[in-house]
C-alpha cells in the first residue's frame, strides 16, 4: 500500500495533510540508531522468549528522521521480535496516525497484509507454474496462463472447503500437488462407485479421508433454473 505525504519545511516535525487521502506503509531498512531506539523492547522480547521458549514480540511506536535524506520527521513502528536463539527486529514508516491504527495493527494487518499477498502471487507462478510463457505465440502463453488460474482457484477451493481440520489446512499449493494429489493410486469404477486405493505405506491416507467426509458436506454447484 503506497502512500504520500509531504511535510511543511516551515514547521520541523509536524506533517501537512494527506496529498489526495492518500497515505504509505513502507517497510524501513534497520540501522543502528533504530536499534537503539528499539533496545529496551528487545530485551523484553528476549526475556519473555527465554522464559517461554517460544517467539515473542512487542513494538514502539516512535519518531524519527534521518540525518540528511529525510526533510521532517516521520512515524516509525519498530517489531521488537525474538525467536528461540535469534533477533528479528523489524521497522516500517508510514504517515498515519495513531488514530488511523496502533501500533500493532499497523505492522501486522496492515504492512503484514501486503507480504501475505505477495505470497499468494509466488504461490501461483511458482508452485502452479504461471511463468510458464514460452511458446511462441501469445494467445498459446495466455492459454497456459487460463490454465495456471484455474488450477489455483481449484486449489483454493479445496484448501478453503476441503482441507479444514487436517494438517494441510494451511498448506501452500506445492505441498497439496505433491502429497495430496501427485500421488501413486489405482481406480476403479463400478455401477454404482468410485474406489481409490492407496498403498498401505501412504503416510497421509486418515487426510484423504477427512478431505473427502469434508467434501460431501459441499454439495456441488449448479446453475439455477
Amino acid at each position: 500500500m503506497v502512500k504520500i505525504r509531504r511535510c511543511f519545511p516551515q514547521i520541523p516535525g509536524q506533517f501537512c495533510t494527506l496529498i489526495n487521502n492518500v497515505g504509505y506503509v513502507l517497510g524501513l531498512a534497520r540501522n543502528k540508531r533504530l536499534q537503539r531506539a528499539l533496545g529496551k523492547e528487545m530485551e523484553e522480547a528476549r526475556l519473555a522468549c527465554e522464559r517461554t521458549g517460544e517467539a515473542a514480540r512487542c513494538f514502539r511506536d516512535f519518531r524519527y528522521r534521518t540525518r540528511k535524506s529525510w526533510s521532517c520527521e516521520r512515524r516509525v513502528i519498530g517489531k521488537a521480535e525474538y525467536l528461540p536463539g535469534k533477533a528479528n527486529p523489524r521497522f516500517v514508516v508510514t504517515n498515519l496516525s495513531t488514530r488511523d491504527a496502533d501500533a500493532q495493527h499497523l505492522y501486522e494487518d496492515l504492512y503484514c497484509a501486503r507480504g501475505e499477498m505477495e505470497n499468494r502471487i509466488k504461490e501461483q507462478q511458482l508452485g502452479l507454474f504461471a511463468d510458464r510463457t514460452s511458446s511462441a505465440t501469445l494467445r498459446a502463453n495466455q492459454l497456459r496462463l487460463y490454465f495456471s488460474s484455474f488450477a489455483y482457484v481449484l486449489l483454493h477451493g479445496l484448501r478453503r472447503l476441503g482441507l479444514t481440520g487436517t494438517a494441510f489446512a494451511k498448506a501452500q499449493s506445492t505441498t497439496i500437488r505433491l502429497k495430496l494429489l501427485k500421488i501413486g493410486a489405482r481406480l476403479r469404477l463400478t455401477a454404482r462407485k468410485v474406489w481409490l486405493s492407496f498403498s498401505e505405506a501412504y503416510p497421509y491416507a486418515s487426510d484423504i479421508a477427512q478431505i473427502l467426509a469434508n467434501l460431501k458436506q459441499h454439495p456441488a454447484w449448479s446453475p439455477p433454473g
